[in-house]
């Protein structure tokens, strides 16, 4: 097939791959069918919607992709158990994982709760001193004091710490890898238990924590009794289904659409106070929600104190909102610089290690745990090689891993850690953490390069750029980005479109350290705004900085730039090859 515009090798590396014939073609059939734009057709098209479905996935309506909570297995037991505690007015423990999906999934049950006059103890473990998960003494600490303990996000393979929450009963609500045996707690929710049919996989934790409410709403129902307004809590279950990454399909894709809608009301005090130190001046996107909102969200957790972000998100006080989205705000600044002195280490070390390996690897005393996550996801992002990123204080080390499309990191580092390899470890395809000693490490990045490989790992380098067709300047208009937008939200296995336009002219500035600002016209009316974020950390700032008279074929995503009043569409620039 003909690479798209004729980019066999653009500017970052990568060769453009635009739709096949056979799509065109169903493209333009939508259109007589539709009435739909063509540029969005052909994204109908490449989500394998058709003319018929186009409906139904432009306005997804939650109800009727809403599935049975009870065909996730232990579904009933726990439900049962809850609303036991409710009516007994027992005493309440929710151990959540440190993160924005632990966070949001104990905000949802602390605000169900409340409903009910029961206020939940939180229990967030310390990242640095606990680690993830369930330990034993914090779980033999709550056992003595409460009845029922509810593990979020967490606890999948917690079986020595389950067993030490002697006298409580516990449930645990996660969507992370299981292995075949599990844990002796009450009840064990999750998508991804290897008994389960894989329907619901993709959920995240507050996804799997809805499903428990809405199970027990409808048995409460049942009986006469009043019940929470859990559509108002779906602010919660978006943000942490984008944050944490999850696919945005099916099910996911209804909760973002919807949880963006309850968001824009500005209701929840925890999300409007952290709204506004983010500087939020528009209507919440899932691009806010993973980089704007997700991040601070998650810097107790990482840097600070652990429990912060999760008591933002219940807090129904305007004044502790304020106060704890300051201090969220503030630890993310620390956050960042904290993460580019790491970064610049971990990427010198890798390349000295050469990145064309299976697998791209750091390690180092002193690199805090709380951000080896995010430079992990650097190093994949300029290898484009699964990457994990370990820091050791003393003789341990705590790592975090990132993967790329087809390769399950997740299941590799379960069998490291089954082989004795590392201390302990699992996760997702996608992500995943490690813990191992000094003396595991060369032969554990050894063995994980090797699993890697036999999954295809390293076999190429860039990615080919996919494109979704070609756009004049002047098409770029802010009906047609709305139009477009209904096909969203866009994000994990859900990419946004991406335009090419052909044969521009470059108008470019550098902006702070490391971006680009651009004006680009292909001469069939007026210029298009355009931002290329981290352009001089590779070769397109350079590039299109002295790009003099010269002409590019450029490509990139389209967005709504709101300003001063003003909607202007704006180009987020990902790739350039010269015309």
């Amino acid at each position: 097939m003909t690479a798209f515009l004729h980019v066999e090798t653009s500017l970052t590396g990568r060769r453009w791959v635009g739709p096949d014939p056979a799509q065109d073609r169903l493209a333009e059939a939508m259109v007589q069918q539709t009435r739909l734009p063509l540029p969005l057709c052909r994204i109908l098209v490449a989500r394998g919607v058709t003319p018929e479905d186009a409906p139904a996935f432009l306005a997804p309506a939650l109800r009727d992709l809403m599935p049975d909570p009870l065909t996730l297995k232990d579904m009933a037991p726990a439900a049962d158990r809850l609303l036991q505690a409710v009516a007994r007015r027992e005493r309440i423990a929710i151990f959540a994982d440190y993160d924005v999906d632990g966070g949001s999934s104990a905000a949802l049950l602390m605000v169900w709760l409340r409903h009910f006059g029961l206020q939940a103890t939180l229990y967030i473990p310390d990242r640095i001193d606990e680690g993830y998960g369930p330990n034993v003494p914090a779980m033999a600490q709550l056992a003595a004091a409460h009845d029922l303990i509810l593990c979020v996000d967490c606890g999948t393979l917690s079986h020595d710490p389950v067993a030490a929450a002697k006298g409580a009963d516990v449930v645990i609500l996660d969507h992370h890898l299981a292995l075949e045996t599990l844990p002796q707690a009450h009840a064990i929710v999750n998508p991804n238990r290897q008994d389960e049919d894989g329907s619901l996989a993709h959920l995240c934790a507050a996804g799997v924590v809805f499903l428990l409410l809405v199970e027990a709403n409808r048995r409460l129902k049942q009986t006469g009794q009043q019940t929470p307004d859990l559509m108002a809590l779906l602010d919660l279950v978006a943000l942490a289904t984008v944050a944490d990454v999850a696919p945005l399909i099916g099910l996911n894709r209804a909760f973002v659409r919807q949880g963006l809608k309850i968001m824009a009301r500005r209701d929840r005090p925890g999300l409007r106070a952290l709204a506004d130190v983010s500087r939020m001046d528009q209507a919440p996107t899932a691009y806010s929600l993973g980089f704007l909102l997700g991040p601070r969200v998650n810097a107790g957790g990482r840097i600070g104190q652990a429990d912060l972000g999760a008591r933002l998100l219940a807090t129904d006080n305007e004044v502790e909102a304020a106060r704890i989205a300051a201090q969220l705000d503030q630890l993310n600044t620390d956050r960042r610089a904290i993460t580019e002195a790491v970064r610049e280490e971990a990427m010198a070390q890798a390349e000295s290690r050469g990145l064309d390996a299976p697998l791209v690897w750091a390690a180092a005393d002193g690199w805090h745990p709380g951000v080896v996550g995010i430079v992990a996801a650097r190093l994949k992002e300029a290898a484009h090689r699964p990457s994990v990123v370990i820091g050791f204080d003393g003789d341990d080390g705590k790592g975090s891993a990132r993967s790329v499309p087809g390769v399950d990191l997740g299941a590799a580092i379960q069998r490291l850690a089954a082989e004795g390899m590392i201390v302990k470890g699992g996760g997702h395809k996608m992500a995943a953490g490690l813990s191992l000693t000094r003396a595991q490490l060369q032969p554990a990045m050894d063995r994980l390069s090797d699993l890697l490989a036999r999954q295809g790992a390293g076999a190429g380098g860039p990615q080919d750029l996919r494109i979704d067709g070609l756009l004049a300047t002047s098409a770029a208009t802010v009906a047609l980005i709305e139009q477009i937008e209904d096909a969203g939200p866009f994000g994990a296995a859900a990419p946004a479109p991406r335009f090419a336009f052909a044969n521009a002219a470059v108008s470019a500035r550098r902006i702070g350290d490391s971006h680009l600002k651009l004006t680009i016209s292909d001469g069939a009316g007026p210029g298009l705004d355009a931002i290329a974020f981290g352009a001089f950390d590779g070769p397109l700032g350079p590039a299109l900085e002295n790009s003099g008279h010269r002409r590019f074929h450029l490509a990139g995503k389209l967005e709504l730039n709101h300003w001063n009043g003003r909607t202007r569409v704006q180009l987020r620039l990902d790739d350039a090859a010269p015309a």
